[in-house]
């Protein structure tokens, strides 16, 4: 008896996700492409069985899918989990399958608000829950303000005239190793000033406004001041943000479970003094009541039970590992020497952050395929 196939799309997903509720996946991918990356949730159950496997039919996988919880096919693009789910239709099962596979999961931002701002302004989080990438959006009185915006402008610009208000500033906390950055062409598009630290930025081919330690801009009239630290170590330009007084925006120099890793340009023995010197000595100098807002998470234990990635520093300071390897040569043993493998083409992603090369869009989704890999843990 066939019954309906169900597509979900990636917002769906993500609402299961954030909102912890139950799904079962079915992951039709092999198996090497499962282990390296999946759709986590906190309450999901998975079971992977490539695609060529199940050619014959889907009789033998039948007992072992619940038939009293949402079960969802996945695949790289859709269309392999479309026929599987179909197979499964006709022997009796409702299933939905993913709309647009694992690319259009690695693409989805969900935006979620963090908190209100003096004199009613309000904080953005963008999480993209297939990438680990985490944008911001300050807004203040018709203005507003990114940092670290991913290559998929239109979340940007669409909620920005959603919310009524002009991007009159964009930043970059370093030059992205992981993902393509999306702020200058927002920048190009909006006609905000696009600030990029100088010292990642000598081999960039476009113009931009310096972000140099002690940079205030100012968003809006309710005076919600985006102050920039200097906080080397992930890059030799790496720059953090404290805005309104009350959020620290870290970059990839600090993540709630994790620190940066200081290799993505080759120079991992050169940065990782100042890896230190930032972790164990600038951030010791600010408040621990500071809610620390990091570029990117790992694991979805990060996510807090609204499916935002924030913690307050005071507690980082007592719980991060990362932050509490007191002898330095064990610390310069443990960001140089146990290194998670290195984002999928991260140099490749390097040159185009800095304007050397335009891939395509195809091009650019490849690049970008697969899990975050900006930290150590």
């Amino acid at each position: 008896m066939r019954v309906s196939v169900l597509k979900w799309s990636a917002a769906q997903v993500a609402k299961k996700v954030i909102n912890n509720e139950e799904l079962f996946i079915l992951d039709v991918r092999n198996a090497d492409a499962f282990e390296d990356w999946k759709i986590d949730g906190h309450k999901f159950e998975y079971l992977n069985i490539p695609y060529f496997e199940l050619l014959d039919g889907v009789e033998d996988i039948l007992p072992k899918i619940p038939a009293d919880k949402d079960v969802l096919v996945v695949c790289a693009k859709e269309g392999s989990s479309l026929m599987v789910a179909e197979m499964l239709s006709e022997a009796g099962r409702t299933v939905a399958y993913l709309e647009g596979g694992m690319k259009t999961w690695s693409e989805y931002l969900e935006p979620i608000k963090v908190g209100d701002l003096t004199g009613g302004g309000e904080l953005y989080q963008f999480v993209r829950l297939g990438k680990g990438c985490l944008s911001y959006m300050v807004i203040s009185e018709g203005e507003a303000a990114i940092i670290d915006a991913v290559r998929f402008t239109d979340a940007f610009t669409s909620f920005a005239e959603e919310k009524n208000v002009k991007i009159k500033y964009v930043f970059d906390t370093h030059l992205h190793a992981d993902h393509i950055s999306g702020g200058r062409h927002i920048a190009a598009t909006t006609g905000a000033t696009y600030y990029l630290p100088p010292k990642d930025a000598e081999e960039v081919v476009f113009d931009y406004t310096p972000l140099l330690d002690g940079t205030t801009v100012q968003v809006g009239a309710s005076k919600i001041d985006v102050g920039a630290i200097y906080s080397p170590g992930h890059t030799i330009g790496s720059t953090s943000f404290v805005v309104d007084s009350k959020y620290l925006l870290t970059g990839d120099i600090l993540f709630i479970d994790s620190i940066g890793r200081p290799d993505l340009a080759g120079l991992a023995e050169d940065w990782v003094g100042d890896l230190r010197e930032t972790l164990y000595k600038r951030y010791r100098e600010l408040s621990d009541d500071l809610i620390v807002l990091p570029a990117h998470f790992m694991i979805i234990d990060e996510l807090n039970e609204d499916g935002t990635v924030a913690k307050h520093l005071g507690q980082l300071f007592a719980e991060n590992h990362g932050l509490n390897i007191k002898d330095e040569a064990e610390f310069r043993s443990v960001v140089t020497e146990h290194l998670p493998p290195q984002p999928n083409a991260y140099q490749e992603i390097r040159r185009v952050n800095m304007g050397k090369i335009t891939p395509t869009q195809d091009e650019q989704t490849e690049m970008e395929i697969g899990p975050n890999r900006c930290a150590v843990r």
